[in-house]
């Protein structure tokens, strides 16, 4: 297929975000991930994380790949590695989906949007090179996919984000969660989707690095805004029981056992054609051997990824995600557990350095999403 992306010179650009500068003059402590020197904390991760609950959070995932999939049949193309009906995605809407193995393994999770004119996919910054090297593999010749290296993506997360974002963009009011549209500011073209990582209402904004630097210090500005860190964001994904890509999802998982069976869309269970499908279909007929539960643990010891989880002093299960949720005060907890053990309220124990916690499973999300799902905000 035609790529115009050359991968290794684009990679090796990229190693330094467009807000670099901006982070560390706002005292941001910087640490590498997915090899990017990236902002962990300003001013504290559980005052950054109550703060974007409260108010607005600005969180900088420039880190991420922004991929555009064009051409005859795209749609079409998409759908023989992602088990949703992307061929169905109206326009100015957006569906979250699952880039899939041939066993129906997850390589990543991603969004993809209908921008008309083609197909927008925001993925992993972690896994976006092996992510562009399968689509070149998989997507025939005539569909094309560019990689926006030149844009940077700002998340505005938070009960007051829409407030803040509207005295810039005023149209944005109207948005709905998972929807999306295309919008000028101050001449910059800012490509906006109702959508998040914290489980509050906000938006996602592709913007060009040239003129992040400028939207960035015009947000912040506003007394609602703060500059928040990747530390706040992972503590809000979890409290919303949202699954970090290398952690709670991997290629040793499937859609079904992960409890994101939603993304197999109807028509694609009645027609199949993804990779896995058969696989995928039986899991959903007879279920998992395991799944991805939500833990509640006592005390204040937070369980770490890996961690075993106990029943009658053997294992029956493993933690993937864990935490102290600043918001529930209490440690709060994700992992793969067997599903005879999966029903709420189950009591079940953590072995984490030599002492076995008390854990309840529990229902997530941990803390109610608050997305705007209908009608004009206030």
């Amino acid at each position: 297929m035609n790529d115009p992306v050359d991968e290794a010179e684009a990679q090796e650009a990229q190693l330094t975000l467009p807000l670099d500068a901006w982070h560390r003059a706002r005292g941001a402590r910087m640490v590498e991930f997915a090899g990017y020197m990236m902002p962990v904390q300003y001013e504290g991760i559980i005052a950054e994380h109550l703060w974007t609950r409260e108010h607005a959070g600005l969180f900088d995932v420039s880190h991420m790949g922004q991929l555009v999939v064009s051409g005859e049949g795209a749609a079409e193309a998409l759908e023989t590695l992602l088990p949703g009906d992307i061929s169905a995605l109206k326009p100015g809407r957006v569906r979250y989906s699952l880039l899939l193995d041939e066993a129906g393994g997850i390589l990543d999770d991603l969004m993809v949007t209908n921008r008309g004119q083609d197909l927008y996919l925001v993925v992993n910054g972690a896994t976006k090179w092996d992510d562009i090297a399968h689509l070149r593999e998989y997507l025939p010749d005539e569909v094309t996919l560019n990689h926006l290296d030149d844009q940077a993506l700002l998340a505005l997360q938070g009960p007051q984000a829409a407030k803040a974002l509207a005295r810039l963009v005023p149209d944005v009011a109207g948005m709905t969660f998972m929807t999306a549209g295309e919008f000028k500011w101050q001449g910059a073209s800012l490509g906006v989707s109702c959508t998040g990582y914290t489980g509050e209402d906000g938006f996602e904004i592709s913007v060009s690095g040239e003129n992040v630097v400028a939207l960035a210090d015009a947000l912040v500005a506003m007394d609602e805004v703060q500059p928040i860190g990747l530390g706040a964001r992972d503590s809000l994904r979890l409290e919303a029981g949202l699954p970090l890509y290398g952690h709670d999802l991997s290629p040793d998982t499937d859609p079904v056992s992960a409890d994101l069976a939603f993304a197999i869309s109807k028509a694609r269970r009645e027609e199949g054609g993804f990779p896995g499908a058969e696989k995928m279909l039986a899991l959903l007929a007879n279920g998992p051997t395991r799944r991805r539960v939500g833990l509640a643990l006592e005390g204040r010891m937070a369980a770490r990824e890996g961690a075993e989880i106990m029943l009658a002093g053997g294992s029956v299960g493993v933690v993937t995600s864990g935490g102290f949720s600043p918001l529930l005060q209490h440690p709060i907890a994700m992992g793969y557990v067997d599903s005879a053990h999966t029903k709420p309220g189950t009591a079940l124990e953590i072995e984490m350095r030599g002492k076995l916690l008390p854990a309840t499973v529990v229902p997530m999300p941990f803390v109610p999403h608050r997305y705007h799902r209908k009608g004009d905000r206030p």
